[in-house]
């Protein structure tokens, strides 16, 4: 007889049952669910009923390895089947699931798999070799394009019985970027995930069985997670994926050719592919796309009119975070404010907070603190951080917003981020969405040098394929925009920019850059 000490008043939840396996007792088994476009191996489709037997393959072979219930699993692999056979196979068998971008180095995978302390990793030949020999935790390594892996995942059954997990496990952790510091890994449970897959993708973006996703990031971002897989999966659409790296025509393609109706996208390729669709002729045929979601950093105004006098479809920007699981707040269809990031997502709640605590009035600045039940638990192993950042379901963030008065949020940078010009504060998007309002400049990024034990304001660019402008022009072009105190001391145009592997601007490596160029300088 069980102790009812031990019965959890939790409702069970296992997360490969809510998002693939009710799809088969639906009767959706036969319709596709996973396009695989692999520009050497061809394009794959495979239905509900063919990803449910992989992934439950992949949870017995789990299982062969003594891994279960609470064991945490890295996923360390390109888009493809076995992404998602092992995600779901792994969260079937009860484990906490993590994922990092194949492209780590060794140096990068030392500090996760010491920081996460993971049992087994999950993983590719190519992959392999770059996991460090010294790893006390690790017990296996699972090489899913070895000959012996295959031989093993066939032997296996092509059903499973699930872990009696329930909606408070914890089923994944989100590494943060590091963009701003070490990452650090948002300790969420099973319901997290679905809180707000049935509030963001319904909502907003009127998400359905008709729909077929492409997406630019990857899955080992959260961002894709949810947008490329757990919605379109939860409401019973058709995911492509692409193993190789994406590029603006490559993505032109891939719309074309599967009938994407959204295109998951982040501001770096939005911008590139605007770009190319000027340029090339005829034109992609885009007719099928409806929505393309925006997220990461924030959207220039700018780059949003070129992109709707180009390939078109509406930009609906928006903003969620690894502790928050996913966007909390998104433009709406045929309610896009420009430079805007849009309203609350239903089912979560926002202040605009005060250095002191208290509530900032209707267009004053503040930081953002989001609440809602999407919320993580806390990060591992920084319980400082933890107490200071997660309270409940609230995440005190430091990111700076603005909320008008018809309740839409205005980005203004990070604190961490602001610059004091002259004694007064500057966010740097303020200087970069000047730029990148000149018709010469794809992308810009500004960070603050110390000069004489002041600080002051640089930029870097990176011009349009084909043109030319000098950078005194530049200045003037923002001191016009804006202020003259926010223009720019120096401005050097540069090939890239420093990106992290989610393509968001590092802008620790754009302070160093900034310093390092001052020091050049010889200021």
């Amino acid at each position: 007889m069980t102790d009812p000490r031990l019965v959890s008043p939790a409702r069970p939840m296992n997360l490969t049952e809510v998002y693939l396996l009710r799809r088969l007792s639906e009767g959706r088994g036969e319709r596709t669910a996973l396009i695989v476009d692999d520009p050497v191996a061809g394009v794959s489709s495979f239905t509900y009923a063919q990803v449910a037997a992989e992934a439950s393959r992949y949870g017995h072979e789990l299982r062969a390895h003594g891994l279960g219930l609470e064991d945490r699993i890295f996923i360390i692999l390109e888009d493809g089947l076995p992404w998602v056979a092992a995600f779901f196979g792994a969260l079937a068998i009860g484990a906490t699931v993590m994922f990092l971008n194949p492209a780590s180095t060794s140096d990068e995978l030392s500090f996760y798999l010491a920081d996460s302390r993971a049992k087994a990793v999950i993983t590719s030949r190519a992959v392999a070799p770059k996991i460090p020999a010294e790893r006390p935790h690790l017990r296996s390594v699972v090489v899913v394009d070895d000959a012996s892996t295959r031989a093993a995942l066939d032997r296996h059954p092509s059903e499973l019985e699930l872990a009696p997990t329930t909606e408070e496990d914890f089923a994944i952790w989100l590494y943060s970027s590091g963009s701003t510091g070490a990452p650090k890994a948002a300790v969420h449970r099973a319901l997290d995930f679905v809180y707000n897959t049935e509030r963001y993708p319904r909502e907003v973006l009127g998400q359905n069985e008709n729909d077929v996703t492409v997406s630019v990031p990857k899955l080992f971002f959260g961002y894709a997670t949810g947008s490329n897989l757990l919605f379109t999966f939860y409401y019973g659409g058709k995911v492509v994926l692409f193993p190789d790296k994406p590029r603006p025509d490559r993505l032109f393609e891939l719309v074309e050719r599967h009938g994407a109706t959204i295109l998951v996208n982040v501001p770096t390729m939005i911008a590139q592919m605007a770009d190319l669709f000027e340029k090339i002729d005829p034109k992609p045929n885009l007719s099928t796309l409806r929505i393309v979601t925006s997220a990461g950093e924030a959207l220039p105004p700018e780059l949003y009119e070129r992109w709707r006098r180009g390939p078109g479809p509406e930009i609906l920007d928006g903003i969620g975070s690894a502790e928050m699981f996913h966007v909390f707040i998104s433009a709406r269809p045929g309610e896009v404010v420009k430079g805007s990031l849009g309203t609350l997502v239903s089912g979560y709640e926002a202040r605009i907070v005060r250095p002191d605590g208290t509530d900032a009035d209707v267009g004053e600045v503040g930081s953002l603190w989001i609440s809602g039940d999407s919320a993580a638990a806390f990060y591992w192993q920084r319980a400082e951080t933890s107490r200071d950042t997660l309270r409940g379901r609230t995440v005190a963030t430091k990111d700076q917003f603005v909320r008008d008065a018809n309740g839409h949020f205005w980005y203004r940078g990070r604190a961490d981020d602001l610059m004091k010009i002259g004694g007064r504060w500057l966010a740097p998007q303020e200087i970069e969405d000047a730029l990148t309002r000149h018709p010469a400049v794809s992308e810009a990024g500004a960070a603050a040098f110390t000069h004489d034990g002041l600080q002051k304001p640089m930029a870097f660019v990176v011009l349009r394929r084909g043109e030319e402008v000098s950078t005194e022009l530049l200045r003037e072009h923002v001191a016009k925009l804006t202020e003259p105190y926010k223009a720019p001391r120096f401005i050097e145009i540069v090939q890239t920019l420093p990106r992290g592997d989610r393509d968001k601007l590092d802008r620790k490596a754009l302070k160093e850059h900034a310093e390092a160029a001052a020091k050049k300088r010889q200021l």
